[in-house]
């Protein structure tokens, strides 16, 4: 019998317990249901059955998980799980169904969230985060995580989120609202490219998850992108812990049309990288085929050295990347892929590399050398923004600038959007900014006429400002090409 020795799931279980049992002693006494005697027993409990479902995820119920388990608990519980063994958990089945616990709120989690949806507190917030990190502790166990035990963790954040919502809901009161995202539209301003530039800080990664959650639509993209903090936050732990780590490729391909917030998802992982120590910097560098790719014999690989030196300790984000395996006999664009492959190893310490375009004409540049498919093994695919989204964005935008839609304005703009083809070069989030910026120029035109205009008629644009829909390329200016990101 192994004795339990202290993990990284006994400390998260610590955190636990010291952030909740000062945030549910505050509610003793107007909360009825919570005996204050018994406190901490609730909080311990709790994580108790947070630990059990996080392992219970993918119904394995390693050793190593389970004597986390006993370690963690044994000493704070009143029962003979100190003397357990895993074989005896296991014959006893003690687990099994645990997983059910991150499905709905505990009864304590539902006091916190009906609490926070009373009075605007951030308790519900504490515990996503602390039982979040009960959750990191517990992958952290095996040498390799499952992307079901990842998952489970981004399940439970989610229900977590739905149920504080629908309180807010109950109570009467709206949620936090929603960044307007105008990144999703056009990139936002990011740090700086420059490689001997100052970077501020690290950002805490709970601030940059939550940017990147306020973004419009994304969903799936948003769940990749947690999976793959989630997982990064795992090796961490186990760097932290001096337990060996299976190191896998960080490199990403980004598919989908221009315009669906691929640079400002890149810029957001530049920083999560950062802040999770695989680069120390996080700046993002962009590059394409004309950063790369030279005239004459011997020029190509300095350039595409000199991309990467650029991006050393950060991202590299080469757009149309799939633009490297065009061109005749004499071009050079297979010599960049070539070296790309190579610096992509020798540097897989240093950088963090994303080649982003078009889903079929990725495949092909994955297809045209033979290391490309196991440096670049994750794909993340942008689809299009609905039309309810791009509504969303375009609203965003004005807001920036004190617009607004009317009602007829806002039914103008879903029919302009609906009657656009969905076709390769959608121009999504910049088709968006393009519709506004023409509506914006139809209103002024037709205000013009007015003497005195009132503060309302600048501000909020009708029917009458939406062009006719119609293909974009006829009706909104500046339309983008195919080939952005």
């Amino acid at each position: 019998m192994n004795p339990p020795t202290s993990t990284a799931l006994d400390e998260a279980v610590s955190a636990f317990v010291a952030d909740l049992v000062p945030q549910v002693a505050a509610l003793a006494t107007s909360v009825s249901g919570i005996d204050s005697s018994r406190l901490r027993s609730y909080v311990v409990v709790d994580a108790y059955n947070l630990s059990c479902g996080f392992i219970d995820a993918d119904g394995l119920h390693t050793d190593d998980e389970l004597w986390g388990l006993i370690g963690a608990f044994g000493p704070r519980m009143k029962t003979g799980l100190a003397r357990a063994t895993p074989r005896a958990l296991r014959d006893a089945g003690l687990l099994a169904g645990s997983r059910s616990y991150l499905e709905q709120p505990s009864t304590l989690l539902d006091i916190l969230v009906r609490s926070d949806a009373r009075d605007g507190g951030g308790r519900t917030g504490i515990y996503a985060r602390r039982a979040a990190q009960i959750g990191h502790a517990v992958a952290s166990l095996d040498l390799l995580p499952s992307r079901t035990e990842l998952d489970a963790i981004e399940r439970f954040r989610a229900m977590v989120q739905r149920a504080l919502e629908a309180a807010r809901t109950d109570a009467g009161h709206a949620g936090p609202p929603a960044a307007p995202g105008p990144a999703v539209a056009a990139p936002a301003e990011g740090p700086s490219t420059d490689a001997g530039a100052t970077l501020p800080p690290a950002r805490p990664l709970e601030e940059l998850l939550a940017e990147l959650d306020a973004l419009i639509g994304l969903h799936e993209v948003k769940h990749e992108v947690h999976l793959v903090a989630n997982l990064l936050r795992v090796q961490q732990i186990r760097r932290e812990r001096d337990l060996p780590v299976l190191e896998a490729s960080r490199h990403l391909i980004f598919t989908g049309n221009p315009g669906t917030g691929k640079t400002t998802v890149a810029r957001l992982l530049a920083q999560i990288y950062s802040t999770l120590g695989v680069v120390e910097r996080g700046h993002l560098v962009e590059t394409d085929r004309s950063g790369l790719v030279a005239g004459f014999v011997g020029q190509t690989a300095g350039r595409v050295v000199a991309a990467f030196d650029r991006a050393d300790e950060g991202v590299l984000l080469i757009d149309e990347a799939y633009s490297l395996t065009r061109g005749g006999a004499n071009d050079f664009g297979r010599e960049a892929i070539d070296m790309i492959v190579k610096l992509v190893e020798d540097r897989r310490e240093r950088l963090v590399v994303i080649l982003a375009g078009y889903p079929e004409e990725m495949a092909a540049l994955v297809d045209a050398n033979p290391g490309m498919r196991s440096r670049f093994p994750r794909t993340i695919h942008f689809p299009d923004y609905s039309d309810e989204e791009l509504l969303a964005i375009f609203e965003a935008i004005g807001t920036e600038g004190r617009y607004q839609l009317d009602d007829g304005g806002r039914q103008a703009v879903l029919e302009w959007f609906a009657a656009q083809p969905r076709d390769a070069g959608f121009g999504n989030g910049r088709l968006a900014r393009n519709l506004f910026e023409g509506a914006v120029a139809n209103q002024a035109t037709r205000l013009v006429a007015r003497d005195q205009p009132s503060d309302e008629e600048l501000t909020t644009l009708t029917a009458a400002d939406i062009p006719a829909a119609g293909r974009a390329s006829a009706t909104a200016p500046g339309s983008p090409q195919r080939g952005t990101a």
